[in-house]
C-alpha cells in the first residue's frame, strides 16, 4: 500500500495535470531550441499566456484544448527592433504629406496585425508622430486590436532640419517635426516629455538618412554634448536609448554617448564593431530594405535624392554587416518595416545568411539577442514560465530559413492568433 501511495504520488507530481479554462497542448512535429539549435520532439502545455511545461506526458482533462501540428516545427515568436507601424506604406516622398495623423494611426492598427500574423509577437516601433504608436500600443494591451506586443519611442529626437525634422514642406509653412530639439538642456525637456506621454524608450537621430530631404548621411547630427544629455536623460527614467546612424563619426559619438543600440550603422568600420562589442551596444542593420528600395522605390514615388543616396549605403551596409557577424558583434533582428509592407520582415532572414550568419544565428538575432535588447527576460526562447509568444513554420528553419516567410501557427501571450 505504501508503495502504491508513493507511485500516486510521484505520477502526480512527474505528470503535469492540466485541464484550466485557458490551457493549451500543442502537439507539434518537433521544437526548436533556438539557444542550442537542437529539435526537441516534446509538447508544450500553456495556461494563462504562460509556458507550463515541456513534456511527452501529460494528463489531460476536457477542458484542455490540444492543437496538433504534425508537420509543424515550433519556435519561439520572432522579434523586429525596428519598425513603423504608423502610416500607409504606400505614400512615399511628398504623397505622405497628404495623410492626417488619425489616418496615420488607423493604418497602424492594419499593420500591426499584418506584422503579427507573420510570427513577429513583439516589436519596437522606433518614431511616430503625436504619439500614435503609444495609442496602438494601448489599444492591442486591452485588446481592442490585433497585434503585437509593442515598445515605442515616440516622436523621434532630431536637429532642427535634420533626419528627424520634417525638410519638404518650404518654410512658408512653419512646420517643425514633434520630436525637434536643440541643445542639451532642450533635449533633456524632450526625453522627460516622451517619458510623460507613454513613450518605453528614446529614439534619436545622430546622422543624416536616406529618406530625409537635404540631409547628409556621414554628416554627424547633435553634438557629443547633447547625445550624452539624451542618454544619461532616459537611463535616469530607466529608458533604452537607439541612435540612428549611417555615417561612421555619428556612429562612433552615439556609442561612446551610451546608447543601448545603433539603428543601420550602414558605414561603420572595424575599429567601430569594436568599439561597440566593448561598450555592449547591440547593432540593427537592415540588410533587406536596400533591395525593396532601389527595385520597388521609384514605382512607389521615394524621391530621387532618396535613391542615390540608398545606392551610396546599400551594399556597403552589408558588406559591415559581414564584418560585424564575423566579428561576434551583439547583432539584432531590425528591419525599417514601413519603408517596405508591414509582414514581409521574414524577408531579411536569407539576407543575413546570406551575408554570413548560420541560420540559427540569425533565428537567435530575433529572438534570444532582441530579446535582451528589449530588456524583456521572460521572451525569446520555448521555455518553463516564458511568456507563450510561439510560431510554427512547415519544415525546419534550420535547413530552409526561407520558411520564416511563410508562417503557419501564431500565438501571442497565450491567445492562438494564427492555425
Amino acid at each position: 500500500m505504501r508503495a502504491l501511495i508513493c507511485l500516486i504520488t510521484f505520477l502526480s507530481t512527474a505528470i503535469p495535470i492540466v485541464g484550466a479554462a485557458d490551457s493549451y497542448l500543442l502537439n507539434p512535429k518537433q521544437i526548436l531550441d533556438v539557444e542550442t539549435g537542437k529539435l526537441i520532439r516534446s509538447k508544450i502545455l500553456v495556461t494563462d499566456g504562460k509556458i507550463v511545461a515541456i513534456s511527452n506526458s501529460f494528463k489531460t482533462s476536457e477542458d484542455l484544448k490540444v492543437i496538433d501540428l504534425p508537420d509543424i516545427t515550433l519556435l519561439p515568436g520572432l522579434m523586429d527592433a525596428h519598425v513603423h507601424l504608423i502610416g500607409n506604406t504606400d505614400l512615399k516622398g511628398y504623397e505622405g504629406l497628404s495623410e492626417s495623423s488619425y489616418l496615420s494611426t488607423i493604418y497602424g492598427v492594419k499593420n500591426a496585425k499584418d506584422t503579427l500574423m507573420a510570427g513577429f509577437t513583439t516589436v519596437r516601433n522606433v518614431g511616430a508622430g503625436n504619439y500614435s504608436d503609444v495609442a496602438l500600443k494601448q489599444a492591442i494591451a486591452k485588446q481592442a486590436v490585433l497585434g503585437p506586443t509593442l515598445l515605442v519611442s515616440g516622436p523621434p529626437l532630431g536637429i532642427t532640419g535634420g533626419h528627424c525634422d520634417s525638410n519638404t514642406l518650404p518654410y512658408d509653412f512653419k512646420y517643425t517635426s514633434d520630436g525637434v530639439a536643440d541643445g542639451p538642456w532642450e533635449v533633456r525637456r524632450k526625453v522627460r516629455e516622451n517619458r510623460k506621454y507613454g513613450a518605453d524608450l528614446i529614439k534619436f537621430c545622430a546622422t543624416g538618412g536616406v529618406m530625409s530631404k537635404n540631409t547628409n548621411l556621414r554628416t554627424t547630427q547633435y553634438t557629443v554634448a547633447e547625445m550624452v544629455a539624451i542618454v544619461d536623460e532616459a537611463h535616469n527614467r530607466d529608458m533604452k536609448v537607439a541612435a540612428h546612424a549611417h555615417g561612421l563619426d555619428g556612429i562612433k559619438a552615439a556609442i561612446l554617448a551610451g546608447v543601448d543600440s545603433i539603428e543601420h550603422s550602414s558605414l561603420i568600420d572595424q575599429e567601430t564593431i569594436e568599439l561597440a562589442k566593448s561598450k555592449g551596444v547591440f547593432l540593427s542593420m537592415d540588410i533587406y530594405v536596400s533591395d525593396f528600395i532601389l527595385g520597388e522605390g521609384a514605382k512607389q514615388g521615394i524621391p530621387e535624392y532618396s535613391l542615390n543616396k540608398e545606392r551610396q549605403v546599400g551594399k556597403k551596409q552589408r558588406e559591415n554587416f559581414q564584418k560585424a557577424v564575423k566579428a561576434n558583434a551583439k547583432i539584432v533582428f531590425g528591419t525599417d518595416a514601413g519603408i517596405y509592407p508591414h509582414g514581409k520582415n521574414a524577408r531579411q532572414f536569407k539576407y543575413m545568411v546570406r551575408w554570413g550568419m548560420t541560420p540559427l544565428q540569425a533565428i537567435q538575432a530575433a529572438t534570444i539577442n532582441t530579446a535582451s535588447l528589449f530588456g524583456i527576460p521572460n521572451i525569446g526562447r520555448i521555455k518553463e514560465s516564458f511568456e507563450a509568444d510561439i510560431i510554427g513554420v512547415k519544415g525546419n528553419p534550420l535547413e530552409d530559413i526561407s520558411s520564416l516567410e511563410d508562417v503557419a501557427f501564431v500565438m501571442n501571450n497565450g491567445i492562438v492568433i494564427k492555425k
